[in-house]
């Protein structure tokens, strides 16, 4: 049974379960390496991380290296004599860190790999309409998300599923996941799998404000899993009568509906905005409009017209 000293390396809220479940089951968290503070807000008051917060509240030493080949920040991270580290939603380590430790360096991803590596896993799995995806540890290699698979574990996908929905799923899901690995290793019962590179891989490349344009020629159906991969962050966005919004959610539209229109939008400007795709057309049912806040579009008509 190894005795393990564990450094771990995170930074979002994403990475907090899988750092308080290590802590909890009495695991020797030694260090965490987080992002560096940074202002944020109107008041530009400086925020830390949310693996930082979790950190200090367990008594953790915090490392918040600039640059991560620093010599002074490797010194400092060999000093600790951790033999696993752990990362979740980090950013890409260079090897000399990832490869410092006797065991190696595990990730935790939010897909069933090889499918999605990248950025962005959790957006693209419902932008491109899988019913199914999940969590996987890998040990860390020189390219990104392709090492060689310790454990996975499946999560269904809901047709009314959002991305901030399956998002809190996962992250659950994938400290249980983390848990489980550490315990395997610990106790030397764990296999490794090599990915397989031979069929069509799909990707989750980083997400742009581009990227978020929604593209309405399109399907309804590609439209609204369009959306709803985009929900709540960063969220899709179109331009109506000049005007730019956010759009959280849409509903596609059963019936045949302004058959002889030629227009993208129709609107009553009391119930309903609809939107023509290109096979047929959705309700926008949630929206934002610069400046403002997320309204149903019933409220949205309370206050503002359309005019198309």
């Amino acid at each position: 049974m190894e005795n393990l000293k564990i450094i771990f390396m995170g930074t979002p809220e994403f990475a907090v379960p899988s750092l308080e479940i290590l802590v909890t089951n009495q695991y020797n968290v030694v260090a965490v390496i987080t992002a560096p503070d940074k202002p944020q807000g109107r008041g530009r008051k400086i925020a830390y991380s949310p693996v930082k917060e979790a950190a200090l509240k367990y008594n953790i030493p915090v490392l918040q290296p600039e640059k991560l080949k620093a010599p002074e920040f490797l010194e400092q991270l060999k000093s600790y004599g951790a033999n696993l580290q752990i990362v979740v939603a980090f950013r890409m380590l260079p090897e000399v860190v990832w490869a410092m430790p006797k065991i190696g360096t595990f990730n935790l991803h939010a897909s069933l790999l090889p499918d999605y590596r990248g950025a962005a896993p959790i957006n693209w799995a419902i932008i491109n309409g899988e019913k199914e995806t999940g969590v996987t540890t890998f040990f860390l290699q020189h390219e990104i998300d392709t090492g060689n698979i310790i454990m996975q574990d499946a999560e269904p996908i809901s047709d009314d599923d959002t991305a901030g929905t399956l998002y809190n799923r996962l992250m659950t899901k994938g400290a249980n996941l983390v848990l489980k690995t550490v315990k395997a290793i610990e106790d030397g019962s764990y296999k490794t799998t090599v990915q397989s590179e031979t069929r069509e891989q799909k990707h989750a490349p980083k997400i742009f404000k581009e990227t978020c344009e929604i593209p309405w020629r399109s399907s309804s159906q590609a439209v609204r899993n369009f959306v709803r991969g985009l929900s709540p962050y960063p969220a899709a966005w179109t331009t109506i009568a000049e005007r730019s919004f956010k759009i959280y959610a849409v509903s596609i539209v059963e019936k045949e509906h302004h058959t002889k229109l030629n227009q993208q939008y129709v609107t009553d400007n009391k119930t309903y905005l609809h939107a023509r795709t290109a096979d047929g057309w959705v309700s926008i049912d949630e929206l934002q409009p610069e400046g403002k806040k997320r309204m149903s579009i019933q409220e949205f008509f309370r206050g503002n017209k359309i005019h198309l």
